[in-house]
């Protein structure tokens, strides 16, 4: 995403959840335009505001499936952090729990770990990212360990953390692997080589070619699973318009 691994790393750390908190409850159908403003929808997931890189106003609009991006007044260089990470979330993230979730959970014990997303695209410079979170134990806050990032779609010059480290099919697709660490995570991320609007896949499959990687053991924790954008420029209109994730042991 950047010019210089140094200025990404920043942003992999921080857009992807290192600064976050629950601001006060809204409701579906409404705006956030809170910094840290969140709510949660169908009593089971938790949409994040999460404007954490800058201080002008990004506003969401909050559906009972997803949100959109109503405003970003915000630009940030390329060659640094984005301005924010805007998602919907199922799990633990800076112990702000889903209603009901089933996470964290060793990996050890999980049967089945399946997703669902429905994107809209539009301008700017951003990626379309899907964060799955793991550490060594059940941890609800702070950083955990390990960043699984799958980028359904990147806009504008921007790259993961790391370096590319190949190719591999997962899913049934093939993705561009790049591997690093932003000083306090490692980070693997599947970049698509095309936008890829919807999907239903198993979150498994990304979480076993980690391990396969040796990044991770069974004996981790899946801690939670996030679908939502990091911004640069522009973005009004980006949306998730739907997500599910069901994990069971």
């Amino acid at each position: 995403m950047r010019s210089t691994v140094r200025a990404f790393v920043l942003a992999g750390l921080m857009a992807a959840g290192a600064i976050v908190a629950a601001g006060p409850a809204a409701q579906a159908d409404t705006t956030i335009c809170d910094q840290y403003g969140s709510t949660t929808i169908q009593g089971r997931y938790v949409v994040q505001n999460n404007r954490w890189g800058s201080s002008a106003t990004q506003c969401i609009n909050v559906t009972s499936t997803g949100f959109r991006i109503t405003q970003q007044a915000g630009s940030a260089p390329t060659n640094g952090a984005p301005l924010s990470y805007p998602s919907v979330f199922f799990g633990c993230h800076y112990s702000n729990c889903s209603p009901g979730t089933t996470l964290p959970m060793q990996v050890s014990r999980i049967r089945s770990a399946s997703s669902s997303i429905s994107y809209t695209y539009v301008g700017g410079t951003y990626n379309a990212s899907y964060d799955i979170w793991l550490d060594p134990t059940p941890k609800t806050n702070g950083v955990n360990q390990m960043e699984i990032m799958i980028w359904f779609n990147r806009q504008g010059s921007i790259q993961p953390i790391g370096s590319a480290v190949g190719n591999a099919t997962v899913g049934g697709r093939t993705w561009q692997v790049w591997r690093g660490s932003n000083g306090s995570n490692n980070v693997i991320s599947y970049v698509a080589p095309s936008p890829i609007n919807s999907w239903s896949f198993s979150v498994l499959d990304f979480v076993n070619d980690v391990r396969n990687r040796g990044a991770i053991t069974t004996s981790w924790y899946l801690t939670s699973i996030q679908a939502g954008f990091e911004p640069w420029n522009g973005g009004v209109g980006l949306a998730v318009d739907n997500f599910s994730a069901s994990v069971s042991s």
